[in-house]
């Protein structure tokens, strides 16, 4: 990776962030965080304060675009990153409780422009918009997992036990499936069994993807695909699996996990994988030329 002078950091929820901030100051790397008020964690500012390191934070609303841009142009940020989920349907609410629509979050000019600009209203769409315009004022943007290489799946099975029959019938059904899904921007996740599709992710998330599969399967054993973008695409909505995931994984009978290698961020990845065999389910990083 080129020299990074100064990285700017977009946090949204969870602790991906407090990671990139460790490697970071690991690193030496100065940095200064866009804080998403309607997301970041609060703690994230007792973290930094822990690091003895050089960062810098800027609380902010969901649209104000310019108000980043100032920030990381005065402090001479020369390359930014996201990092951590902003839920779509805070980005897609409409009437009053929508977090633009509150008087503190405002979308600020430039913002109103670049919406105002979009073809087509998705998430792949507008965060490509954000990216555009943060690079025309000389800011790289770089792959979200730039910090967080030791987090990434190799390829070929993960845990102890591999799939059975029937789960690598599902997966070998269910990957094309699950490409094309993502190929449409839709979601990341599909729930396969005994080679149908039970659920398709939509904006409620994996978890939630994964509850409803339980739900109209009763409780029978399930596999799940979660697949990152096409053409390469690292710098946004990179597919994220964690403690959480498992737990629901364990309660709905999920056997069977196939993540992409090199393309997904397992929280805690050796614990993860470490859990996931002593509940003898089976996880396996997918060559992303399946």
């Amino acid at each position: 990776m080129e020299a990074i002078r100064r990285l700017g950091l977009i946090a949204g929820n969870g602790h991906l962030p407090f990671h990139v901030l460790d490697e970071a100051a690991r690193r030496s790397v100065p940095v200064t965080v866009a804080a998403i008020r309607e997301e970041t964690f609060p703690e994230i500012e007792s973290h930094i304060g822990s690091l003895d390191s050089d960062i810098t934070i800027h609380w902010q609303g969901l649209g104000q675009l310019g108000k980043l841009l100032e920030n990381f142009k005065r402090e001479g940020v020369s390359h930014a990153l996201m990092m951590g989920q902003v839920k779509h349907p805070r980005i897609f609410a409409s009437g009053s409780q929508s977090p633009l629509k509150q008087l503190k979050n405002l979308p600020d000019l430039r913002a109103v422009k670049l919406m105002a600009g979009l073809k087509e209203k998705n998430t792949s769409s507008l965060i490509n918009a954000v990216i555009a315009e943060i690079e025309k004022d000389g800011i790289k943007f770089i792959d979200s997992t730039s910090f967080l290489e030791s987090l990434l799946p190799e390829e070929g099975v993960l845990t102890r036990r591999k799939p059975s029959k029937d789960e690598q019938k599902d997966l070998e059904y269910g990957v094309p499936v699950a490409r094309e899904i993502i190929r449409l921007d839709l979601g990341q996740t599909i729930v396969v069994k005994s080679q149908a599709v039970v659920a398709v992710e939509a904006m409620e998330g994996t978890d939630e993807t994964i509850r409803r599969a339980s739900n109209l399967a009763g409780g029978e054993s399930l596999t799940v695909i979660k697949v990152s973008r096409p053409n390469r695409e690292m710098r946004f909505d990179v597919p994220v699996i964690g403690p959480g995931t498992l737990d629901v994984m364990n309660s709905c009978n999920v056997t069977a996990l196939a993540v992409d290698a090199r393309r997904t961020l397992i929280i805690d990845r050796d614990n993860f994988l470490k859990k996931a065999s002593g509940l003898n389910a089976c996880v396996i990083g997918l060559s992303i030329d399946d």
